[in-house]
Protein backbone atom coordinates (compact mmCIF):
# COMPACT_ATOMS: atom_id res chain seq x y z
CA UNK A 1 0.00 0.00 0.00
CA UNK A 2 3.07 2.26 0.36
CA UNK A 3 4.39 1.83 -3.03
CA UNK A 4 0.78 2.30 -4.32
CA UNK A 5 0.47 5.73 -2.36
CA UNK A 6 3.65 6.98 -3.30
CA UNK A 7 2.70 6.52 -7.10
CA UNK A 8 -0.57 8.38 -5.97
CA UNK A 9 1.40 11.44 -4.97
CA UNK A 10 3.95 11.11 -7.51
CA UNK A 11 1.10 11.25 -10.54
CA UNK A 12 -0.61 14.34 -9.28
CA UNK A 13 1.94 16.57 -8.47
CA UNK A 14 3.97 15.83 -11.49
CA UNK A 15 0.74 16.10 -13.75
CA UNK A 16 1.07 18.23 -17.25
CA UNK A 17 -1.84 19.05 -19.72
CA UNK A 18 -2.79 16.78 -22.65
CA UNK A 19 -0.04 16.33 -26.01
CA UNK A 20 2.57 18.21 -23.09
CA UNK A 21 5.36 16.10 -21.94
CA UNK A 22 5.03 13.95 -18.75
CA UNK A 23 7.59 13.03 -16.03
CA UNK A 24 7.74 9.11 -15.22
CA UNK A 25 5.92 8.35 -12.28
CA UNK A 26 8.09 5.69 -11.38
CA UNK A 27 11.80 4.69 -12.04
CA UNK A 28 11.56 2.08 -15.23
CA UNK A 29 13.86 0.33 -13.41
CA UNK A 30 11.20 -0.29 -10.23
CA UNK A 31 8.72 -3.05 -11.22
CA UNK A 32 5.04 -2.81 -10.05
CA UNK A 33 2.43 -5.29 -10.36
CA UNK A 34 -1.40 -4.05 -9.37
CA UNK A 35 -3.23 -7.04 -10.77
CA UNK A 36 -6.65 -6.16 -10.06
CA UNK A 37 -9.91 -7.96 -11.76
CA UNK A 38 -11.19 -4.65 -13.12
CA UNK A 39 -12.41 -5.29 -17.12
CA UNK A 40 -10.78 -3.15 -19.66
CA UNK A 41 -12.40 -1.38 -21.78
CA UNK A 42 -12.38 -2.58 -25.25
CA UNK A 43 -14.35 -2.12 -28.59
CA UNK A 44 -14.42 -4.85 -31.69
CA UNK A 45 -13.14 -8.56 -32.25
CA UNK A 46 -10.28 -9.84 -30.15
CA UNK A 47 -8.28 -11.35 -32.27
CA UNK A 48 -8.28 -8.92 -35.05
CA UNK A 49 -5.11 -8.40 -36.83
CA UNK A 50 -4.75 -5.14 -35.90
CA UNK A 51 -4.39 -4.52 -32.11
CA UNK A 52 -5.13 -0.45 -31.03
CA UNK A 53 -4.84 0.87 -27.73
CA UNK A 54 -5.06 4.33 -27.09
CA UNK A 55 -3.84 5.92 -24.22
CA UNK A 56 -5.93 9.16 -22.70
CA UNK A 57 -6.82 11.71 -20.28
CA UNK A 58 -10.30 12.30 -19.50
CA UNK A 59 -9.25 16.13 -18.99
CA UNK A 60 -7.68 16.03 -22.19
CA UNK A 61 -8.86 18.18 -25.00
CA UNK A 62 -6.82 16.94 -27.74
CA UNK A 63 -8.42 13.00 -26.30
CA UNK A 64 -11.77 14.70 -26.44
CA UNK A 65 -11.61 15.78 -30.05
CA UNK A 66 -9.80 12.02 -30.90
CA UNK A 67 -13.34 10.84 -29.56
CA UNK A 68 -15.23 13.46 -31.53
CA UNK A 69 -13.37 13.04 -34.94
CA UNK A 70 -11.84 10.18 -35.27
CA UNK A 71 -13.34 7.46 -33.32
CA UNK A 72 -16.80 7.73 -35.54
CA UNK A 73 -15.10 7.01 -39.02
CA UNK A 74 -12.53 4.64 -37.08
CA UNK A 75 -15.47 2.44 -35.81
CA UNK A 76 -17.39 2.42 -39.17
CA UNK A 77 -14.67 1.74 -41.56
CA UNK A 78 -12.42 -0.86 -39.21
CA UNK A 79 -13.96 -2.06 -35.69
CA UNK A 80 -17.35 -3.04 -36.72
CA UNK A 81 -16.18 -4.74 -39.69
CA UNK A 82 -13.58 -6.79 -37.18
CA UNK A 83 -10.47 -5.61 -38.73
CA UNK A 84 -9.43 -3.79 -35.54
CA UNK A 85 -9.53 -4.28 -31.70
CA UNK A 86 -9.21 -0.89 -29.45
CA UNK A 87 -8.45 -0.85 -26.38
CA UNK A 88 -8.54 2.43 -24.39
CA UNK A 89 -5.85 2.54 -21.43
CA UNK A 90 -6.13 4.84 -18.69
CA UNK A 91 -3.11 8.10 -18.27
CA UNK A 92 -5.21 10.49 -16.04
CA UNK A 93 -2.77 13.88 -16.04
CA UNK A 94 -4.52 15.00 -12.86
CA UNK A 95 -6.79 14.15 -9.92
CA UNK A 96 -10.07 15.38 -11.89
CA UNK A 97 -9.06 12.98 -14.78
CA UNK A 98 -8.48 10.36 -11.99
CA UNK A 99 -11.42 10.45 -11.00
CA UNK A 100 -13.48 10.59 -14.50
CA UNK A 101 -11.79 7.45 -14.96
CA UNK A 102 -12.71 4.99 -12.28
CA UNK A 103 -16.16 6.32 -12.77
CA UNK A 104 -15.67 4.93 -16.69
CA UNK A 105 -15.10 1.67 -15.14
CA UNK A 106 -17.38 1.74 -12.58
CA UNK A 107 -20.01 -1.15 -14.10
CA UNK A 108 -17.01 -2.65 -14.67
CA UNK A 109 -18.59 -4.95 -17.80
CA UNK A 110 -15.66 -3.68 -20.52
CA UNK A 111 -17.93 -1.26 -22.02
CA UNK A 112 -17.06 2.33 -23.36
CA UNK A 113 -20.70 3.83 -23.02
CA UNK A 114 -19.86 5.87 -20.18
CA UNK A 115 -16.54 6.80 -21.10
CA UNK A 116 -17.78 8.29 -24.93
CA UNK A 117 -20.48 9.92 -23.02
CA UNK A 118 -17.67 11.68 -20.41
CA UNK A 119 -16.08 12.66 -23.54
CA UNK A 120 -18.83 14.27 -24.82
CA UNK A 121 -19.51 15.97 -22.31
CA UNK A 122 -16.22 17.29 -20.71
CA UNK A 123 -17.24 20.57 -20.89
CA UNK A 124 -20.31 20.64 -18.93
CA UNK A 125 -18.45 18.49 -15.70
CA UNK A 126 -14.58 19.69 -16.16
CA UNK A 127 -15.27 23.18 -14.61
CA UNK A 128 -14.93 24.86 -10.80
CA UNK A 129 -12.20 26.21 -9.39
CA UNK A 130 -11.58 23.29 -6.87
CA UNK A 131 -12.02 19.19 -7.44
CA UNK A 132 -14.56 19.41 -5.49
CA UNK A 133 -16.64 21.55 -7.75
CA UNK A 134 -15.17 18.88 -10.67
CA UNK A 135 -16.50 16.29 -8.67
CA UNK A 136 -19.59 17.56 -8.12
CA UNK A 137 -20.48 17.99 -12.16
CA UNK A 138 -19.04 15.01 -12.70
CA UNK A 139 -21.37 13.40 -10.00
CA UNK A 140 -24.94 15.43 -11.37
CA UNK A 141 -23.76 14.64 -14.80
CA UNK A 142 -23.81 11.13 -14.08
CA UNK A 143 -27.24 10.54 -11.95
CA UNK A 144 -28.70 13.05 -14.20
CA UNK A 145 -28.06 9.98 -17.10
CA UNK A 146 -29.27 7.42 -14.77
CA UNK A 147 -26.33 4.95 -15.09
CA UNK A 148 -26.83 3.18 -11.92
CA UNK A 149 -23.52 4.25 -10.59
CA UNK A 150 -23.21 4.93 -6.83
CA UNK A 151 -20.40 7.89 -7.58
CA UNK A 152 -18.87 8.06 -4.09
CA UNK A 153 -18.48 4.40 -4.27
CA UNK A 154 -17.06 4.23 -7.19
CA UNK A 155 -14.41 7.06 -6.85
CA UNK A 156 -13.12 5.62 -3.25
CA UNK A 157 -13.33 2.00 -5.20
CA UNK A 158 -9.62 1.18 -4.60
CA UNK A 159 -9.40 -1.78 -7.12
CA UNK A 160 -10.67 0.85 -9.96
CA UNK A 161 -8.04 2.96 -8.74
CA UNK A 162 -5.45 0.09 -8.84
CA UNK A 163 -6.45 -0.51 -12.15
CA UNK A 164 -6.21 2.75 -13.73
CA UNK A 165 -2.81 2.99 -12.29
CA UNK A 166 -1.47 0.36 -13.49
CA UNK A 167 -2.83 1.97 -17.02
CA UNK A 168 -0.47 4.75 -16.58
CA UNK A 169 2.50 3.09 -14.81
CA UNK A 170 2.67 0.20 -17.75
CA UNK A 171 2.57 2.68 -20.10
CA UNK A 172 5.81 4.84 -18.92
CA UNK A 173 7.20 1.76 -18.68
CA UNK A 174 6.78 -0.57 -21.81
CA UNK A 175 5.98 2.53 -24.23
CA UNK A 176 7.32 5.55 -22.54
CA UNK A 177 4.22 7.20 -23.48
CA UNK A 178 4.93 11.34 -22.95
CA UNK A 179 1.79 12.72 -24.33
CA UNK A 180 -2.17 12.11 -24.31
CA UNK A 181 -3.55 11.36 -26.60
CA UNK A 182 -0.84 8.59 -28.12
CA UNK A 183 -1.99 5.94 -30.06
CA UNK A 184 0.04 2.13 -30.46
CA UNK A 185 -0.95 -0.11 -33.78
CA UNK A 186 0.43 -3.62 -32.72
CA UNK A 187 3.35 -2.89 -30.17
CA UNK A 188 4.13 0.03 -32.35
CA UNK A 189 3.64 3.93 -31.17
CA UNK A 190 1.68 5.75 -33.94
CA UNK A 191 3.94 8.92 -34.42
CA UNK A 192 2.21 10.63 -37.53
CA UNK A 193 -0.45 13.65 -36.54
CA UNK A 194 -3.73 12.31 -34.79
CA UNK A 195 -6.56 12.45 -37.64
CA UNK A 196 -9.07 10.09 -39.42
CA UNK A 197 -6.49 10.45 -43.01
CA UNK A 198 -3.49 9.39 -41.05
CA UNK A 199 -4.28 6.90 -39.05
CA UNK A 200 -7.05 5.37 -41.91
CA UNK A 201 -3.77 5.43 -44.03
CA UNK A 202 -1.79 3.04 -41.50
CA UNK A 203 -4.38 1.09 -41.20
CA UNK A 204 -4.86 0.13 -44.47
CA UNK A 205 -1.35 -0.68 -44.75
CA UNK A 206 -1.53 -3.55 -42.36
CA UNK A 207 -4.92 -5.69 -43.25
Amino acid sequence: MKKIFLVVLLLFFSSTGCDQQVDNVVDKKEKVSLETNVKVIYEGNVDAKIQLIVYESLTCGHCANFHKNVYPDLKKDFIDKGLVKIEFRNFPLDLAAFNASKVAHCQNDGKSNILHFLYENQKDWLKGNEIEDVNNNLKNLIDSKNFGIDFDKCINDKEIEDHVLNDRINGVKKFDIQATPTLIINDKKFDKPINYKNLKKTLEKLI
